[in-house]
Parts: structure tokens; C-alpha cells; sequence
């Protein structure tokens, strides 16, 4: 049976690469679910990339991932830096987290330098643009392989 990784996207990341392509660049979650899926492939895994904007829809596919996924890569967005209930369902979920944030958060407003969402990271991604992501995607192939 192939493992399968969450990797989720809070908000706006709909918008990636139409939205401040100064800060996030022209790639689109595309690019990144392309990314990610060769990563991955390369240590037998499948991925499963999702967006929403609704932080309850980001929780139950926290809680999906508990029955359904060896490990979760999450950007949480603005909900990082906000949302309780997101640190409290991830820290449901048994298997490694990594969180993952395209710009390099410590450069930018100081409400950016809080993470909820880092306290149950087992490691932490930023500002490696959407390469982050398949940085983040081979970490958990590492992670599940051991």
C-alpha cells in the first residue's frame, strides 16, 4: 500500500502567482503539486495537495489525514499566525508535520514571526519560494522511509 502526504494550503494560496508575485513569485500550486508529485514518486509516496480558504475546512482535512496519511506538509498561511484550533488538530495527528511558508516570514511584519503551527512542527520551511515545498516533500520521504 502506497503512503500517502497531505500537503495543505491555507488561504490565498489560491491566488499563488497572481498575488504579490514580488514576494511570492509566478509559480502556481500547480507548479508545486507538479513538484511535489516527482519528489515523492521518487520514494514510492503519493501526494495529495489541497487548498482552502476556511479555516475549518483546513481542521477536517487535518482529521482526514489522521485515517489516510503517513505525514502532513502544511501552509497554513495567515491562519499560522491566528489559528489555535489548527495547532490543536494537527497535534491530533500522529505522523511528521512540516510546516512550509514561501517567503522568508522573519524578514517581514513582526506578526509574521509567531508560528502556532510551529509548536507541533517536527521542522520548518521559509522562504525558499515554492521549493520549499519539494525540499519539505523529500524531508518526509526521509522521514517515512526510516
Amino acid at each position: 500500500m502506497t503512503k500517502t502526504i497531505y500537503i495543505l494550503n491555507g488561504p490565498n494560496l489560491n491566488l499563488l502567482g497572481k498575488r504579490q508575485p514580488e514576494i511570492y513569485g509566478y509559480d502556481t500550486l500547480e507548479d508545486v503539486e507538479r513538484n511535489c508529485a516527482a519528489v515523492a514518486k521518487d520514494f514510492g509516496l503519493d501526494i495529495r495537495l489541497l487548498q482552502t480558504n476556511w479555516e475549518g475546512q483546513l481542521i477536517d482535512w487535518i482529521h482526514e489525514a489522521r485515517e489516510k496519511a503517513a505525514g502532513i506538509v502544511i501552509n497554513p498561511a495567515a491562519f499560522t499566525h491566528t489559528s489555535v484550533a489548527v495547532l490543536d488538530a494537527l497535534n491530533t495527528f500522529e505522523g511528521p508535520v512540516i510546516e512550509v511558508h514561501i517567503s522568508q516570514v522573519h524578514k517581514r511584519e513582526a506578526f509574521r514571526h509567531h508560528s502556532y503551527v510551529s509548536l507541533r512542527a517536527d521542522a520548518v520551511m521559509a522562504g525558499f519560494g515554492i521549493e520549499g515545498y519539494a525540499l519539505a516533500t523529500r524531508r518526509m520521504g526521509s522521514l517515512l522511509a526510516g
